[in-house]
């Protein structure tokens, strides 16, 4: 698996995707960026479209796709509570249809395929850190189940292509990632707190603030993925996260702090089937991989709060940072973007 490759991202528009295709990119492989532009956007790939290594290619999961790549990284999925509730029935589509199409890709090129899974896998979690091994405490018929059960299934599915077919998989489950190019409106803690914190607003926590999150900067969680993908004979599931545990209130005070704003905490009601702890044992992370996390939560909050600063700024001033390149866009033929 070295050398120049030819290599796919679903997704690669969104949050994750763009920093892994800017990743792949500068470590000299050519890039085809997939997605249909639900929750991701042309503004986070903008500065790649100038090189020659990267294509954008406007395209739904939910159909096939027919390229010729070396490695495909499937990460199409919205991903916060906000946007994968709007459309639960298309949640679900994203990662069944999703992972049937991309494994039928991987299963004809031959192409290692590696598939964000989720923490969501594990629920509200019995077992405390959450390791590989547990298999979860999740609602089938509850309001996050499109994500939770949706993601389940394309293990599922990732791992029956694997023992049937001999298709090189690579699976990872990704905990609480944060970084600049967010969604401001995502309606995940660390962006709610930033953008609810820069403009004064009350910052506004779930419960009583104890429950616990791990947070991990997207620059390691992307060393992760790169790790995964290029170890041989590992499938996985992997746990990829900070194992560093916090309060949710804790974060709320800290973003307050780092932002000098003048917002006070409110409290609301804890939503259906939130879990009360969330924190990865990346045992086998650390062993299999030679990985663990590096940026401390502080210093990536300041990158993040910096980032939101200037998103908030430009959105202030009516600037866009979309241009004449929407040219370069490439448009799937035949394809609508939902279904």
């Amino acid at each position: 698996m070295n050398g120049r490759k030819r290599i796919l991202v679903t997704g690669g528009a969104g949050f994750l995707g763009s920093f892994l295709c800017e990743r792949l990119v500068g470590d000299g492989h050519d890039v085809l960026c997939v997605d249909n532009f639900f929750t991701g956007t042309r503004d986070n790939v903008l500065h790649l479209m100038d090189d020659h290594r990267f294509e954008l290619m406007r395209h739904d999961v939910t159909f096939p796709l027919y390229v010729e790549v070396d490695q495909i990284y499937n990460l199409a999925c919205p991903a916060s509570p906000v946007h994968y509730q709007f459309d639960p029935v298309a949640t679900v589509k994203t990662n069944v249809h999703g992972a049937i199409n991309m494994l039928g890709l991987a299963k004809r090129t031959r192409a290692r395929i590696f598939q964000s899974s989720t923490s969501e896998i594990y629920g509200d979690p019995a077992v405390h850190p959450q390791v590989e091994t547990y298999r979860g405490s999740v609602n089938p018929i509850g309001p996050r189940a499109c994500y939770d059960e949706g993601k389940r299934c394309a293990e599922t599915l990732f791992f029956d292509y694997h023992r049937q077919f001999g298709v090189d998989i690579r699976v990872a489950r990704i905990f609480n990632t944060y970084g600049p190019r967010m969604h401001p409106n995502d309606g995940r803690v660390v962006s709610n707190f930033i953008v609810q914190a820069l403009k004064n607003e009350p910052v506004t926590l779930y419960g009583d603030g104890s429950q616990t999150r791990s947070f991990c900067y997207v620059d390691d969680l992307i060393e992760g993925f790169v790790r995964l993908m290029a170890a041989d004979g590992l499938a996985g599931p992997v746990n990829l996260g900070n194992p560093v545990e916090f309060r949710v209130r804790d974060l709320a005070e800290m973003v307050i702090e780092l932002t000098g704003s003048r917002s006070r905490l409110e409290f609301r009601p804890l939503p259906q089937d939130d879990p009360v702890q969330r924190r990865p044992d990346i045992g086998l992370a650390r062993e299999a991989l030679g990985w663990e996390p590096t940026v401390q939560l502080r210093a990536g909050l300041a990158r993040t709060i910096a980032y939101f600063e200037a998103k908030l700024g430009d959105a202030g001033s009516g600037a866009s940072v979309e241009g004449a390149r929407r040219s370069r866009l490439v448009q799937a033929p035949g394809l609508a973007l939902g279904a």
